[in-house]
């Protein structure tokens, strides 16, 4: 929870609104399907491969290109969400530039499906980096300016990994209320 909503509700709400349907959750957890009935859910066809493997399932389940989002990303705009969708075609995939220290934002990014095959690739050859199958395809990179656009990088793909960060980011909650 994060400014008194789930961040999976929070998230569900914004990719609706932004794609026009409700989004396709990846979980393993058993319990999945309890956490939003309305969604459909999928295991990793491939468990234990993280993020990747993740991305790997979206792509082999959805009908069309996907955008996916981590759904540990409480700050995540659906105006982000839409643009990455727009710029998907002519690449199999679109990622925004971050800042971070991988330079682009993986979990939070458009895929085709042609990455189905070079997810698998990567997959098959051991490597579970979210970007380790970049080189496969064919990338559009949304530049940091046009994510600028949509709020601070640095809060867009801020993560909930620990108690810390919950803390971190019901704070930041807070203080983005209370300003303009």
């Amino acid at each position: 929870m994060v400014g008194g909503e789930r961040i999976l509700d929070r998230l569900v709400g914004i990719m609706t609104a932004a794609l026009g349907a409700p989004p396709l959750l990846v979980a393993n957890n058993p319990d999945a399907p309890t956490w939003r009935p309305d969604l459909r859910v999928v295991e990793d066809p491939r468990p234990g491969t993280g993020p990747l493997g993740g991305i790997y399932a979206a792509v082999m389940e959805a009908p069309a290109p996907v955008v996916c989002v981590a759904w540990d990303m409480p700050f995540v705009s659906q105006g982000l969400i839409a643009e990455l969708a727009a710029r998907l075609e002519g690449y199999d995939a679109i990622v925004p530039e971050s800042g971070g220290p991988r330079g682009v934002e993986p979990l939070c990014a458009g895929y085709g499906p042609a990455c189905r095959t070079a997810i698998s690739g990567s997959l098959d050859d051991g490597d579970l980096r979210a970007v380790g199958f970049h080189q496969r395809i064919t990338i559009g990179i949304l530049p940091l300016a046009d994510v600028r656009r949509f709020g601070d990088p640095e809060l867009l793909f801020f993560n909930v990994n620990t108690a810390e960060d919950l803390a971190r980011a019901e704070d930041l909650w807070r203080r983005l209320g209370s300003s303009p």
